[in-house]
């Protein structure tokens, strides 16, 4: 019993199933037996239809052409409005019984050279039989009809033009699902003044056609954008003098006594020369607390595989310019005051290869120091990093103002090529940022006698300074060399210093392990700044060259 149950349940719902596809399809099953429409041409070109029309069956549904190609860049579409005595959703027209259906199409005129042309699709199959009747502003100049599909080069059944000439008469046998009758009336130029409703069709070669117009635009907005980067440069970007004006051999003596261009040091005018605390700059103002006795580089001994290293060592005793070690501390500027505390961080002694950890982190302050040092010496009025960093990041909004206008001009418009341009001024502010910073007149005046004292370093004779003097001073010189990359020039002549005519054991800021001379310093110096440069860079906090 309940098998049966079954079986009757299962058959039921199949019926069910079957039966409901054959009731969809008969509802969009009918056929027009009889389509009467009628179709005025008002004189703004717009196209008023009253169609008449007698079903069989259920309801039937059309999709109207609202939209074709029209050439490369542009749709023409065909705007259905007004619909009365069916429903339309934009797309479909749904005709559910026999009755009148109005609706008004613009954009169905095209002006020609000699005239205007009215083409509409005024009849959609499955239709038996149609008549479609054509009048408007002005007498028709000629007409045809074709039927079967939109492409369909096949006469219309009939077609005629009345004895006043003010209406047409088209008549189609028979049309099946999917064909229309298209009709095509002629008018005399400026009958209605309207033209086709084109709508830019978004492809993305169309978007970035280089033409004259695109072309033109492309030129004259890259002038101006990077004629504006350039400007900016000019007015905000530059030193607020000429540094060759007072440049010249400036010598590092005077009264025989070390004295550097306006009392600069190494790590400030490594800042100054290129507007960027870096490693070198570190690395060179180690060596200089060196030589000026604040501490003492201890170079280790190694076996012939074993990496390098060296011991930065606390004096035993303040330089001899000073009585106490606390007296000596507080000359330091407060970069170097920064760096001396990330050495050695209360100890007294450290490896080079151990300088880690808190060294990191305090090298972040020296930077930081460098930049504030040399707006406080009135050689920069604003910080280089923060200028810099300013200017970059306006680049970097520029760019991402370029890309959105890129894709909004490619999607809207054909002037897509625009957008790069903004995005290449962009990419020329971010990097031109860099080179924003501009020093006063007194940073100006400082870098020419840096420049000076740098072509003096190049240039300068061991003869011209007494031999007294020379281990002193040319130690002096040597952290300027550092940052002028001539370290090897005088570190040979540091080399060439010795005493009783055999080459001295050790420098008083600088002593080699056992069976080491000066005669290996120079081998050793360029390993030294070679090494702390990479021990500084790791750290990630300064730039590297």
């Amino acid at each position: 019993m309940v098998d049966r149950a079954r079986r009757i349940g299962l058959a039921v719902l199949l019926a069910v199933l079957v039966a409901a596809p054959a009731h969809a399809e008969a509802l969009t099953s009918g056929t027009v037996t009889e389509d009467d429409v009628t179709m005025e041409l008002r004189g703004d070109g717009v196209l008023h239809v009253e169609e008449t029309v007698t079903l069989s069956g259920g309801p039937v549904e059309r999709t109207p052409l609202t939209r074709t190609r029209y050439d490369d860049g542009h749709d023409r579409l065909y705007r259905i409005s007004n619909v009365k005595g069916a429903s339309f959703d934009g797309e479909t027209l749904t005709i559910t019984g026999s009755g009148t259906v109005e609706y008004d199409v613009a954009g169905a005129i095209t002006p020609l050279a000699t005239g205007e042309e009215l083409r509409w699709f005024a009849v959609a199959g499955p239709v038996r039989h149609a008549t479609a009747r054509v009048s408007g502003p002005g007498k028709i100049q000629n007409l045809s009809c074709f039927a079967g599909e939109l492409t369909s080069a096949i006469p219309c059944t009939a077609a005629s033009i009345e004895e006043t000439g003010g209406a047409a008469t088209f008549e189609q046998q028979g049309l099946g699902p999917g064909q229309t009758l298209t009709v095509i009336v002629g008018y005399q130029k400026g009958a209605t003044g309207a033209g086709p409703i084109l709508e830019r069709r978004f492809e993305l070669a169309n978007a970035f056609t280089l033409n004259a117009v695109t072309g033109g635009a492309l030129a004259l907005l890259l002038l101006l954008l990077l004629g504006g980067v350039g400007l900016l440069y000019w007015t905000r970007g530059r030193d607020a003098r000429v540094v060759g004006s007072e440049s010249g051999t400036v010598s590092g003596l005077h009264n025989g006594q070390f004295s550097p261009p306006d009392g600069v040091r190494p790590g400030q005018i490594g800042t100054l020369f290129d507007e960027q605390a870096d490693v070198v700059d570190v690395t060179a103002t180690i060596v200089d607390l060196a030589v000026r006795g604040y501490l003492r580089i201890d170079e280790q001994p190694r076996q012939a595989y074993d990496a390098p290293d060296w011991r930065l060592v606390k004096p035993a005793q303040a330089p001899a310019s000073s009585l106490l070690p606390q007296a000596a501390l507080s000359g330091l500027l407060p970069y170097e005051r920064a760096l001396y505390d990330a050495i050695f961080d209360g100890r007294d002694a450290v490896l080079l290869s151990q300088l880690h950890g808190s060294f990191t982190a305090g090298l972040g302050r020296v930077r930081d120091a460098l930049y504030r040092d040399v707006v406080t010496q009135g050689w920069f009025a604003r910080r280089p990093d923060s200028v810099r960093s300013r200017w970059t990041n306006v680049g970097v909004a520029v760019i991402g103002l370029g890309v959105v206008a890129t894709a909004l001009l490619a999607w809207l418009t054909m002037y897509g090529l625009l957008g790069p341009a903004v995005i290449m001024a962009g990419a020329a502010l971010a990097v031109g940022g860099q080179y924003m910073p501009a020093k006063t007149a007194k940073g100006a005046a400082a870098l020419a006698h840096t420049i000076g004292f740098r072509d003096y370093l190049y240039s300068a004779e061991i003869g011209d300074v007494p031999p007294a003097q020379r281990i002193e001073l040319f130690s002096r010189y040597l952290p300027y060399a550092v940052i002028f990359d001539c370290v090897d020039r005088w570190a040979r002549v540091v080399t060439s210093i010795n005493g009783n005519g055999h080459p001295a054991d050790n420098l008083y800021w600088y002593h080699g392990p056992a069976e080491w001379d000066l005669s290996k310093f120079a081998g050793s110096m360029r390993t030294f700044t070679m090494t702390t440069s990479g021990a500084i860079s790791t750290s990630r906090q300064l730039r590297s060259l």
